[in-house]
């Protein structure tokens, strides 16, 4: 676990605020339909994302947090404590959101890789592989790539996920050898989110490179048929 300092008077009043105003939000007939569509076992409050954007942008409006050790802190406070998976969405809306991306850097890893294997499902790791570690890859390649290597062989099947896909945003600034290495490492992975992972990232770089995905696959023929079938999508 990430440690955390103990909680400001402004982190404290943030996490009330953010509590009571899902409470507020809160549809108890949409809740049973959502936690079986993520097939979660935390249970939902029955915010719908639109109107759970909307109380994100008055909460970060009204209750600002001064510095990195605060922000952080209240993240992780909200994720770990957790009743409710809109809470988690939340903690991963503040982690994400533009007044503090002058704190994105590296020391966060520790905190996003808690996310996502504490996490462990496709909601919640998907957004933090491609929103939250990939553009620290993109800024600081030296002590990211490192990492995202390491994480791609991990028994943690989550980490994997996320070397693989942590670069779908990256277009030309992609790091070729960095995705080919994650992706040989787990071609013979049978799990689905790892199949569909490499198929979606070979996908959305064929936007940018689509003859180097087109020589990638056929220079690969043990990717698996889902791999494969994603990644030719649209050549």
């Amino acid at each position: 676990m990430t440690d955390t300092r103990p909680l400001t008077t402004a982190s404290t009043a943030f996490l009330a605020a953010a509590r009571a105003g899902l409470t507020e939000l809160a549809d108890p007939r949409k809740a049973p339909d959502m936690q079986r569509y993520m097939k979660s076992e935390m249970p939902f409050r029955g915010v719908a994302s639109p109107e759970r954007r909307v109380l994100c942008r008055r909460l970060f409006a009204e209750h600002p947090l001064s510095d990195v050790d605060s922000w952080r802190a209240t993240v992780l406070s909200l994720w770990r404590d957790a009743e409710y998976r809109e809470e988690r969405y939340v903690a991963m809306d503040l982690s994400g959101d533009r007044r503090y991306a002058r704190w994105q850097s590296p020391d966060l890893l520790p905190m996003y890789e808690e996310l996502i294997v504490t996490g462990a499902w496709w909601d919640f790791v998907d957004e933090i592989a491609s929103r939250r570690v990939g553009p620290l890859l993109r800024a600081h390649r030296d002590m990211v790539t490192p990492v995202m290597r390491r994480w791609a062989t991990d028994p943690d099947l989550w980490r994997r996920r996320t070397s693989v896909i942590c670069q779908l945003g990256s277009k030309e600034d992609t790091d070729t050898d960095l995705l080919t290495y994650c992706i040989e490492v787990n071609v013979g992975d049978r799990d689905f989110f790892i199949r569909k992972g490499i198929g979606w990232a070979l996908r959305q770089f064929a936007r940018t490179e689509p003859a180097w995905v087109r020589a990638f696959v056929d220079a690969h023929p043990t990717l698996s048929p889902l791999s494969r079938k994603e990644a030719t999508k649209h050549l």
